[in-house]
């Protein structure tokens, strides 16, 4: 006989449970069987037929079940032999041979074994495949291995006794005995016998919950429900079969989840197509709600946008908002209704009493493909403003901001999270003429010898370091944005940002440099910077009236984090605020 070694290995990934037991498998075949669990008691084969579908997705070698096929209970033959005809046609989708185990359910009398052996054959009986003895047993009637028959347990013995050389032996019982003797530390006439005789595993079933556990280098694993009456367990395992391999490398049993097996068409590309876009743009704001001085949103009127014109189905739901307790929406949920290849547009009172961050968020489910569907999240947009005033004369960049020109800073700022600043304070200045964009900003810094800045290549990581950044969309009627950064070394990294307006995400051109003149200076309680941008690099020119998108920040490397004018920080240009030209 073969030598061997039980190896216990568990992995929980996705709820899956694997066992590993190292062995010595005979010419190295690999063989894969799925074991089925209980259906009755309390069952339901909508469960089970699922349980069968993703099964033979898999394609195993061999399946066995571990009884409680039928509800039984009963004498009355015609009652058994229809409820053996239902089952029947639940497996029928499987393509591999299937070995069956007798429940209680199945056999408790002597007419139901006796219609049992009609339907499948002999209660007890043993079978090879691929260098494995496997043994099905019949206990279904009785509560402890003392109970069996003398005529069973002398046949197991000896089929036993006769199949030692097997690589494997593998046993299948629907109570699980061990539950109460082995795994109490009492003697087990079972037990002794597959000691005995060098069995492997036992698989079980009953309770319909699975668990597991190795006593004498036996693995014994209980295999809980596929239909019958259950709960979920601590893990979250709830329906499940479980799958074996048993290989060169050992023998591996994952319990598997209902529904993780999937069909291979899951997500076809025309269905990824569809969905992602939804996800992006089937929920979206119009307009955004003007943030007040105090950061406060006053009464205002916001509309939002469901835009059905990607789907080949009806929307009929109820928009819902998600409002934080700081918001007010009114009305907070509406029936909608759309058609295919429609949008449409919905108004709603809104206010904030108190911070505006976290703003609200609508959702709506989407239909994308039969039966599959997607929500889309549209959030509340909130707009500030701060001011660029016109220069009389140039300014002199030198980092040192004392130039009457430099008026009205921005100076409250949130956490990147929508909280309260945690940094030193920050003013952020803004100015322009004909030709030019001017910036400023006054970084205080208690700590001044903390200030980090190294990087002195343009597009060097100065994201990375101190730091203050711009993003900048000059024509709100294109769809180019620019992202700026400066260190307290004048250094710049930049780039150009395009939005993808059928996919709702940016697209990058970090090739693009702007030209910049740039001075910073530090004192003893800060660092500060100016800047002279161009305009003809944008494309645009400045006049009074005219409004850019903007929003900017500052980081602050000692306390890791940084201050931002208006939450999030994003590239798409839709998130940014006015900069208003005065």
């Amino acid at each position: 006989m073969l030598k061997k070694t039980i190896l216990k290995l568990t992995i929980s990934a996705l709820a899956l449970l694997l066992v590993s037991i190292s062995v010595s498998q005979a010419g190295g075949q690999t063989v894969r069987f799925a074991i089925i669990g209980d259906l009755t008691g309390g069952g339901q084969e909508d469960i089970y037929a699922q349980i069968v579908t993703e099964i033979e997705r898999l394609q195993p070698d061999i399946i066995l079940t571990v009884g409680d096929m039928i509800e039984g209970y009963t004498e009355d033959t015609a009652i058994l032999n229809s409820e053996w005809i239902d089952y029947m046609e639940l497996v029928k989708p499987l393509s591999a041979p299937i070995y069956y185990t007798p429940g209680n359910h199945d056999i408790f009398n002597d007419v139901m074994e006796e219609v049992y052996r009609k339907w499948i054959g002999k209660p007890y009986y043993s079978f090879d495949y691929g260098g494995i003895h496997f043994v099905i047993l019949d206990n279904g009637r009785w509560e402890a291995s003392e109970e069996l028959p003398a005529e069973q347990l002398e046949w197991v013995n000896n089929d036993l006794q006769q199949n030692q050389t097997a690589a494997n032996t593998f046993v299948f019982i629907h109570r699980p005995f061990w539950w109460n003797s082995v795994a109490e530390g009492k003697p087990d006439t079972l037990h002794t016998l597959f000691v005995k005789h060098g069995v492997d595993a036992v698989f079980t079933g009953h309770y319909h919950e699975y668990f597991s556990a190795e006593y004498d280098g036996i693995t014994y694993t209980t295999i809980g429900s596929s239909g019958g009456a259950t709960q979920l367990s601590p893990t979250g395992l709830m329906y499940h079969f479980a799958w074996v391999t048993v290989n060169q490398a050992g023998v591996h049993i994952a319990p598997i989840k209902m529904g993780s097996v999937l069909p291979w068409d899951e997500i076809t590309v025309a269905e990824r197509k569809i969905y992602r876009p939804v996800q992006f743009r089937g929920v979206s704001a119009v307009n955004a709600a003007l943030v007040q001085p105090d950061l406060t949103v006053s009464d205002a009127v916001v509309t939002i946008r469901v835009d059905n014109r990607l789907t080949d189905f009806p929307i009929e739901d109820t928009l819902r908002w998600n409002i934080p307790d700081n918001w007010s929406v009114q009305p907070s949920s509406i029936p909608v209704a759309v058609g295919p290849g429609d949008t449409a547009t919905f108004d709603f009172n809104v206010a904030s009493v108190g911070p505006v961050y976290p703003t609200p968020q609508a959702s709506i489910n989407f239909t994308y493909a039969e039966g599959k569907n997607v929500t889309a999240t549209g959030q509340l947009r909130v707009t500030r403003e701060t001011s660029c005033y016109r220069a009389t004369s140039a300014p002199i960049i030198d980092g040192v901001i004392s130039e009457e020109i430099w008026q009205d800073p921005a100076t409250r700022f949130f956490s990147p999270d929508g909280g309260d600043m945690t940094i030193d304070p920050v003013r952020f200045y803004f100015a322009f003429d004909a030709d030019n964009l001017y910036l400023a900003a006054y970084c205080e810094e208690t700590k001044v010898d903390s200030i980090r800045a190294t990087v002195t290549e343009h597009d060097g990581a100065i994201y990375g370091e101190d730091c203050v950044g711009y993003f900048l969309q000059p024509d709100p009627d294109t769809a180019v944005a620019y992202q700026i950064y400066f260190n307290p070394l004048g250094t710049a990294f930049d780039l150009s940002i395009t939005m993808n307006p059928e996919q709702g995400y940016p697209d990058y051109d970090y090739d693009w440099s702007g030209v910049y003149d740039v001075k910073t200076s530090r004192g003893d309680d800060h660092w500060s910077i100016e800047a002279r941008i161009g305009l003809e690099q944008f494309g645009v020119t400045a006049e009074t009236g005219r409004d850019w998108r903007l929003n900017f920040r500052r980081k602050q490397k000692r306390l890791d984090t940084a201050g931002d004018w208006q939450v999030p920080i994003d590239a798409d240009p839709n998130s940014y605020g006015r900069l208003i030209f005065r």
